[in-house]
């Protein structure tokens, strides 16, 4: 996967987030291979790009369950200027209230593959304020992947891979 990702050529830099099987199969070992490969890994960070946004990578929700310990989304934004936009990297769509009171512009998130095998789809549904697709919360918009891959079995019994194009464009208001 190194080659591959080498490969891509993005202009403001390749990012990514962690999510739950990195701490499953290694962590160190996940991010090294990121780190070859030239992909910057955010965990509880945010960085300013190119001056004009802040692209914040939050740890996975497993690095409480593993004794890692995860910073609050206020915390990692207290010094950003909350006047540009931010587009957070959270790989599980949990708690977008959290990211609605932070004034987070944009949220991508995956991890539920859309429920993969049927009928998981119906229980994820309960799960998550939205387990894929595209929601609104205020002024956050939250875009959520079924994701490239499969868990488990390499099946999709009811959802599809995919890969997201999206293009933004940032708005500003004149005072």
């Amino acid at each position: 996967i190194v080659g591959l990702l080498k490969e891509l050529a993005c202009p403001l830099g390749v990012f990514a987030v962690t999510g739950n099987h990195e701490y499953y199969s290694g962590l160190a070992k996940a991010i090294s291979v990121f780190s070859e490969a030239g992909v910057s890994v955010l965990q509880d960070s945010a960085i300013l790009v190119n001056g004009g946004f802040y692209l914040v990578g939050r740890k996975d929700l497993t690095a409480q369950r593993m004794g890692g310990g995860r910073k609050t989304l206020e915390d990692i934004l207290r010094s950003a200027d909350r006047n540009l936009p931010s587009i957070l990297m959270d790989h599980q769509p949990f708690h977008l209230e959290e990211t609605e009171k932070n004034g987070v512009d944009l949220q991508l998130s995956g991890h539920t593959h859309h429920g993969q095998l049927f009928p998981l789809n119906l229980l994820y549904r309960w799960i998550y304020e939205t387990s894929w697709g595209y929601l609104q919360k205020g002024k956050s918009q939250v875009v959520v992947s079924c994701g490239a891959g499969t868990w488990g079995p390499p099946v999709r019994t009811n959802s599809f891979s995919e890969v997201l194009k999206i293009k933004i464009k940032f708005v500003t208001s004149l005072e």
